[in-house]
């Protein structure tokens, strides 16, 4: 495998993950209107659509994604595993800390970042979304 691809390895119980910082801020910011920045501290990396965070990592220790998630969705992928958590400093209703070292493949990681940009995008108003997709 070359640096910065991901892939899933055997049963849920036993995943590798190989997720990396680099990966995930590629794949953030290939996301139509998405840009970054470190509003809160030097380390606290936000990525954000119209202005809206979808997700929020730490850029010196990348252990955990922070992403916005449906409740119902978010209550039955923490019953599920162990590295889904309430997000932290977060709307635990509404965010999941999704750590990338515990049990959670790398594809639901992106598929949960997938989701947290449409959750955030859906929120925008319909002008500043046709702009950014038009």
């Amino acid at each position: 495998m070359k640096k910065g691809e991901w892939h899933y390895y055997g049963y849920l119980d036993r995943i590798t993950s190989l997720m990396t910082l680099s990966y995930l801020r590629d794949f953030c910011l290939s996301k139509p209107g998405t840009s970054e920045d470190t509003p809160f501290d030097a380390n606290t990396l936000c990525f954000r659509v119209g202005g809206k965070i979808f997700a929020i990592t730490d850029l010196e220790v990348f252990d955990y994604i922070n992403l916005k998630c449906d409740p119902e969705r978010s209550a039955e992928l923490r019953e599920k595993f162990e590295g889904i958590t309430p997000g932290y400093h977060m709307n635990k209703k509404w965010w999941n800390s999704v750590s990338v070292l515990g049990n959670v493949p790398d594809q639901l990681i992106l598929d949960l970042v997938d989701h947290s940009y449409e959750l955030i995008f859906a929120s925008l108003p319909k002008k500043l979304q046709t702009e950014i997709r038009p």
